[in-house]
Parts: structure tokens; sequence; C-alpha cells
């Protein structure tokens, strides 16, 4: 991992409303080859980025040690922004807030050749909102999203997520994270706000109308026991297909893990395959400069 990696708490400007979030900079020192803007799922904070059961896992600490700057947000609703908004925002009214977050923080501090969304689960919908509304100022690279897809599973009951009986469907067999992952589980897990349970069930609608108006890079990442989406068979291409402005889209299996892959065994492989997507994203913008 070469370097000890720093992670720090800061604050994030969100159009007046204040954002907690992780910030992890080039273990080397200097500017960062690129901005990594993690989004976290439903019912989960910014250290779901972070691993705390086992450090080596961590996106934060990897993407640091490998020169770029990682920057995980606990999003509205969570975090800092828990009291000002005990009822959360829908989509909608999150996507303007942390588009509003990540410009004030790529306005005073350098970011590479510019910024990349890796995102969980409902945070997956989020990245691919933000990307959808991008503009060539908000210097967007690309988007990896993990544990979200295009149609629930057969059976899924949206407003389960979170719920202690639905348990299985949220990890997976639980052989697959270090076994400290649920003695630490306070420091990563937080209530699913009102407002943003209520989006839920129009998963589904919400990717068919967002999917077609990203035009960066995507890739799409599954876990072999992801048991909240569709995503055997027809699934992968037809997903892929939605994407009709996207000049490339990946989708991905990660075998041996659950839904929360960043917290299992397979995470370090999972961040491993995408900041190698996030460097063939880097290709383009490189030749554009020669």
């Amino acid at each position: 991992m070469g370097p000890a990696v720093a992670v720090r708490p800061v604050t994030l400007d969100a159009a007046g409303v204040a954002l907690s979030a992780l910030l992890a900079g080039p273990a080397a020192g200097g500017d960062p080859r690129a901005l990594v803007v993690a989004v976290h799922g439903g019912g989960m904070t910014a250290r779901y980025f972070d691993a705390p059961a086992c450090p080596g896992l961590s996106l934060l600490r990897l993407g640091a040690a490998l020169g770029y700057a990682v920057l995980a947000v606990d999003r509205p609703g969570y975090g800092a922004s828990a009291a000002a908004l005990p009822r959360g925002l829908p989509l909608a009214e999150q996507t303007p807030l942390l588009r509003a977050a990540v410009a004030g923080y790529a306005a005073r501090h350098p970011t590479g050749a510019g910024v990349f969304l890796l995102a969980h689960s409902f945070g997956g919908k989020l990245a691919l909102s933000l990307a959808a509304h991008a503009g060539d100022g908000d210097r967007l690279l690309g988007v990896d999203v993990s544990g979200c897809g295009r149609r629930y599973a057969p059976g899924v009951d949206p407003g389960a997520a979170g719920r202690r009986a639905d348990r299985r469907r949220n990890w997976g067999p639980l052989r697959l994270y270090p076994p400290a992952t649920f003695r630490t589980g306070a420091a990563v897990v937080a209530p699913v706000p009102e407002r943003e349970a209520a989006d839920l069930a129009r998963g589904p609608e919400l990717f068919a109308r967002i999917a077609p108006r990203v035009r960066v890079p995507v890739r799409l990442t599954f876990a072999e026991h992801e048991r909240w989406w569709e995503h055997g068979g027809a699934e992968p291409a037809a997903m892929a297909a939605c994407f009709t402005a996207a000049p490339r889209v990946v989708v991905d299996r990660r075998p041996d893990a659950g839904h929360n892959l960043s917290l299992g065994w397979a995470a370090r492989a999972y961040h491993l395959g995408a900041l190698a997507f996030l460097e063939e994203c880097l290709v383009p913008a490189a030749v554009s400069r020669r």
C-alpha cells in the first residue's frame, strides 16, 4: 500500500446545507491524479468506504495510495445534515445539493484530470442522476456503481431496505465479511430517512429516466450474492442498452461477495477494478490534451 494514508473528516457546503465527509489525499503528497467522490447507499454512511473492521479493504486508503484524492460524502439526511434534514430528501432534491458540494470542493482544491463518481446501492441512483445533470464544467470522467440495477429481483419489497428482518438480502452470507464487521456496524450504518425511503419503490422508473441522459463511461458491478436486483441472463445487456448516450458501458460481476461489497473480503478486488476503470477513463482525457 506504500506510505501511510491519513483519513480526515471535512465539511462541505451543499448550497447552504453542511454535509460531513471523509477525505484521503494522495499518500505521497502533491496534487491528486483525479478526485474520486464516493457516495454511500441507503442506511449507510461515508464510513462504508473506509471499512472500519479491516482498513486494508478501505477505498479511501487504496485510492490515496494510488495517487487519487478520495472524498466519501454523507448524503443529505445522513451525518452532519441529519439534524437539519430529519426526514431526508428524495433523489431529485439530493442531486443539486451533492452537485453543489462537489463543485464547491473542486473550486478550492486540485482535482487533477477531473471527477470520478463511485457509488453503492441508492447512492448509485444519485451518482447516475449527478451524471445525467453534469455539464462540461463538472469535469466528470465516469461513473462506477455497485449494488444498483434496473429492476428489482422477484419478490423484493423496496420498503424492506434497512429492516433487520431483511438482513440476508442486505448482506448475503455473513462469511463474506470480516467477523469484526458486525461488531463495528454502528460506525457505518444509519436509519434510512423517511423521504428517501419513499423513493425506493420508484427505483426502476428513476433508472429508466436517468440512464439515457448519462454521457460518460459507466460501470455497473453486481455481487455474486446480490439479492436486491436482477442481474442474470439477458439483464446485463438490457441495462447497458439503457445508456444510449454513454460512450462505454461495462456490466461486471464480483464472485464471493454480497450486496455491501465495499465491506466484504472482496472489497479490495472490487475497488481495484473500479479504479482500473477510472484509469481507462483517464486515457481519453490525456489524449485530448496532446
